[in-house]
C-alpha cells in the first residue's frame, strides 16, 4: 500500500486517465473528488463487496436449475 500526504486542493494522479482532489477535511472525515474515464467504475468499499456477493449469488447455478430449465426448453421447442 501506498501512503501519500495531501494537503487541500492537491491531487494524485493514477496513470494518465485517473486523478483524485483532496476537496475538504472536516474532522475526521475527508471528501476526494475522483475524475476517471467513464468506462471505470468507482465505488465505496461496502458497496462494491455488495455489488460482488449480488453477483456471485447471481451465478450460483445449481442441478436443479439445471433441470428446470432443461424442462422449459423442451416445452418450448428448443
Amino acid at each position: 500500500m501506498l501512503i501519500l500526504t495531501r494537503k487541500l486542493g492537491e491531487k494524485i494522479n493514477i496513470g494518465d486517465d485517473i486523478t483524485i482532489t483532496l476537496v475538504e477535511i472536516k474532522g475526521t472525515q475527508v471528501k476526494l473528488g475522483i475524475e476517471a474515464p467513464k468506462h471505470i467504475e468507482i465505488h465505496r468499499q461496502e458497496v462494491y463487496e455488495r455489488i460482488r456477493e449480488e453477483n456471485l449469488n447471481a451465478s450460483d447455478i445449481n442441478g436443479s436449475d439445471l433441470l428446470k430449465a432443461s424442462e422449459l426448453y423442451k416445452r418450448l421447442g428448443f
